[in-house]
């Protein structure tokens, strides 16, 4: 496919999303129909795409149309891209530029610029304050990939070397002891001896800092108690000789879960029911709105609305207090979740400490979205009697 034709291909898969179709189920579609395309087309279309999706408002507004078109004209040109060589109409080109592709009008609103949903920028600047306008800026843009090294496959300089011969560029993060940045060769990350030999997983920044600074200790026992795929388990089990159970209410999303910790060198014991256990350390990553994780999921921020944020809350709410349960005498309970929202942080801690008054806060954490990795937030609770 020639660069041209790629943009055409994009167009076509954003006006997919705008009927109403996820982001990733528009992409599969158009390449299920398109077995012409090699895997370097469908990673460009699949760029551009997320590229379009993330920056919809302000794209539609400079490309003056809410259209896959309008979209990818707008972005190409925040991109500083040579439209017209591109918009041609030869082959499988778009159409060429027309006196209705001409540049927005100024004054689009600040929601627009940061492109966010009206409701979603007012709760940005409420909750964030001076921080709304760069953690809503950067979601706009392709997030980082970082990884995790593994402490029990090797250390920081034998994960470098091995990548390095799988084809991937890293360097250390300049916060998160033991996490890296890939640079070069992402896509390479999956493909390489280092991920399959369980030397590196796949994990943001943010994501690391929070599990290093949970408290562990040999012979702990911990209870992840919506694990989900089990990443946040196997960084714990990772750090410490510690008996981790992973438990989550869809045993199907636990399925790969052992031989994930068989590839880590790591042992979890998943427990889709549990009968009354208790463990020294329950953590709570709770289903949230995603909006510390929108550049990677820029279907969410499109989608939520204030009912389903409200609804979100009061699962929070109904985890944590289940979770509570499962915490042994002496033991802590961490509530984390991957959204910038007060409605579904800081609200909710003070919401379980109103209903709980034998637990006390002992940490904190919230970091935003940038360049050292997504949005996250945590917190510790310990009993106060």
């Amino acid at each position: 496919m020639t660069p041209a034709a790629r943009v055409a291909a994009a167009i076509g898969v954003l006006d997919d999303c705008l009927s109403g179709t996820p982001v990733e189920k528009a992409l599969l579609r158009w390449s299920r129909g398109s077995r012409f395309a090699g895997s370097k087309d469908r990673a460009a279309v699949r760029d551009h795409v997320f590229d379009g999706w993330r920056r919809r408002r302000s794209a539609a507004h400079d490309g003056r149309a809410e259209t896959g078109r309008g979209i990818m004209i707008g972005c190409l040109r925040q991109q500083g891209t040579d439209i017209d060589a591109l918009f041609t109409g030869q082959g499988h080109a778009p159409a060429p530029l027309g006196p209705d592709d001409g540049r927005g009008e100024e004054g689009a609103t600040e929601a627009v610029r940061h492109d966010l949903p009206d409701w979603l920028w007012d709760r940005f600047r409420a909750d964030l304050g001076p921080d709304a306008g760069d953690a809503a800026q950067a979601l706009r843009d392709r997030a980082p990939v970082f990884l995790r090294i593994n402490p029990r496959r090797g250390d920081a300089a034998t994960a470098l070397r091995a990548l390095a011969k799988d084809g991937v560029e890293a360097v250390a993060h300049p916060q998160v002891e033991g996490a890296l940045q890939v640079l070069h060769g992402a896509r390479a990350v999956s493909r390489g001896r280092a991920y399959a030999e369980g030397l590196v997983e796949l994990q943001d920044a943010a994501s690391q800092a929070a599990m290093a600074r949970l408290p562990l200790r040999d012979g702990q026992s911990v209870l992840d108690y919506c694990a989900g795929g089990g990443g946040k388990a196997l960084a714990l089990a990772a750090r410490a000789r510690i008996d981790v159970t992973a438990h989550d209410i869809s045993a199907a999303r636990m399925r790969d879960i052992p031989a994930r910790a068989e590839r880590a060198g790591v042992r979890i014991a998943v427990a889709p029911q549990l009968e009354g256990q208790r463990a020294d350390l329950v953590l709570v990553d709770a289903p949230c709105s995603g909006s510390g994780t929108w550049r990677r999921d820029p279907d969410g921020k499109w989608r939520l609305t204030p009912d389903r944020l409200a609804e979100l809350a009061r699962l929070q709410a109904g985890l944590i207090d289940k979770a509570a349960l499962h915490v042994a005498p002496g033991g802590s309970l961490a509530y984390a979740t991957c959204s910038v929202l007060a409605e579904e942080n800081d609200a909710q801690v003070a919401a379980f400490l109103d209903r709980a008054p034998g637990w006390a806060l002992c940490d904190r954490m919230q970091r935003l979205p940038g360049p050292e990795g997504d949005g996250f937030f945590l917190a510790r609770f310990e009993r106060s009697g």
